[in-house]
This record gives structure tokens, sequence and C-alpha cells, in this order.
């Protein structure tokens, strides 16, 4: 009995310092990363990553916290504002991150804008959230608002936003006027007629499949030349 108490006490000691040595092992990255990934976290916990500065230099872990439902509005603001420009991307594309945060970040994307190269604009019109896309549809090369129009996360009514704006180019009010998706859209088919860009064709085409009355209210407000709302108006027998 006494042999196995001696083996006890010496076991002891050695279980303990082992708690110890894990309880004070320095936090890895892949660790930090596998902790953020659980979406019970406590704020607490991950306000303790935020203040390790060793895997806070990690853009992984500083984007995972970022994107915490649990971590601290300051604090996430904070590192939103750290992100490069892919990065605030892939957070106002990530479904757990706050709405009004996915916001911030398309903000501040939008805002580094003219800083951004052609060929991240062209990667970014073929992948971003609904606001960058429309927003992007407003670009001056082509090759950016083209594939804009194609994204999957574009919507009618970012369509008819950027028709509205003044400057829409004739290029891109020509592109959507004959767009097999967009042209087909009834309140895209509205914008175009109010655009001052629309070619005479498609506004007579659009024209023709909208009820009188409406197309008198549409074209009062309409910046199409003269002559063609005035062409609209005699085919409906329509006034002004």
């Amino acid at each position: 009995m006494a042999d196995e108490l001696q083996v006890d006490d010496n076991v002891l000691p050695t279980a303990t310092a082992q708690s110890h040595t894990e309880s004070t092992a320095a936090l890895t990255e892949d660790l930090a990363l596998a902790q953020l990934k659980d979406p019970d976290l406590g704020s607490d916990t991950i306000q303790k990553i935020s203040r390790d500065s060793a895997v806070t230099n990690s853009r992984k872990v500083r984007l995972a916290l970022a994107a915490h439902s649990h971590t601290p509005r300051r604090i996430a603001l904070r590192l939103i504002r750290e992100l490069h420009t892919f990065e605030l991307l892939q957070y106002a594309l990530t479904p757990a991150a706050a709405a009004d945060l996915k916001r911030v970040a398309e903000e501040l994307l939008l805002s580094r804008m003219n800083a951004i190269t052609l060929g991240e604009r062209i990667s970014l019109a073929r992948r971003s959230s609904t606001a960058i896309a429309g927003a992007l549809l407003l670009d001056n090369e082509q090759k950016v608002w083209q594939p804009a129009l194609e994204n999957a996360r574009l919507t009618e009514a970012a369509v008819v936003k950027a028709l509205q704006r003044t400057t829409a180019t004739s290029v891109f009010v020509e592109s959507v006027s004959h767009h097999p998706k967009w042209s087909v859209r009834n309140e895209v088919q509205v914008a175009l007629l109010r655009n001052a860009h629309t070619p005479m064709a498609k506004a007579i085409e659009f024209a023709r499949r909208i009820p009188p009355r409406q197309l008198r209210d549409i074209l009062h407000t309409s910046r199409l030349p003269e002559k063609i709302k005035s062409y609209l108006r005699k085919e409906k027998d329509i006034g002004q």
C-alpha cells in the first residue's frame, strides 16, 4: 500500500505540470482559427484572441475574428478597416457576418475603387456582392461592367439603379437593352424608356408592351430624345 501511495504522489506533480504547460502554451494561428469556427465561442475568448498580437498578425485570424457573430462591434469595426480588397469582399459574402457590418465592408471597398487596378475590378465584377456588382456597372471599362452584368448576385433593382444614373454610358445602356436576361424585365424596360441612350428600335419595342397611360407618365420624365418620345406618343396615340 505504501508503494502504491508513493507512485500516486509521483504521478500527481507530473499531471499538474502538464496541465499548467497546456494552459500557458502560446496560442497558435491554427488553434485560434479552430476556436473561431465555433459559432458559440464566447466574447471573452474572442477578446482574448484579439489581444494576442502573435496570432492577430495572421490575416486569416483577423478576418475570422471580424466575421464571428460574437465579436464585439468595436473590435469588428477596427478589424474590418484593416482588411485588404479581397478580404473585404470575402467578409461581405460571409453568411455569419452581421448585415450592417457587411455594408461597412462594402462601403470601404467602394471608397477604394479608384485605387483598385483594372484586373482587380474585373475579378470583383465576376464574384462580388450585389452592391459592389451594381456599382461596377457604372465603371467606364466594358471589361468591368460586362462581367458585372453577368454576376449571379446582381439584381433587377441594381440594374435599374445603374440605368437611372446620368453617368451610365451609351454602350452600357445599349448592352442592357439587348441583354437576354435583363431586357425582358418590366422595371428594366421602364428604366430604359427613361434613359437618353436607349436605341430607338428598342424603345419602340418596349413601349409596345406598356399600357398607354403608364407610357405617358414614363415619357413625361424620360430623357429620350424628343423625336423618339414624339414617335412613341404618336404610335400609342397618347398626348403629353
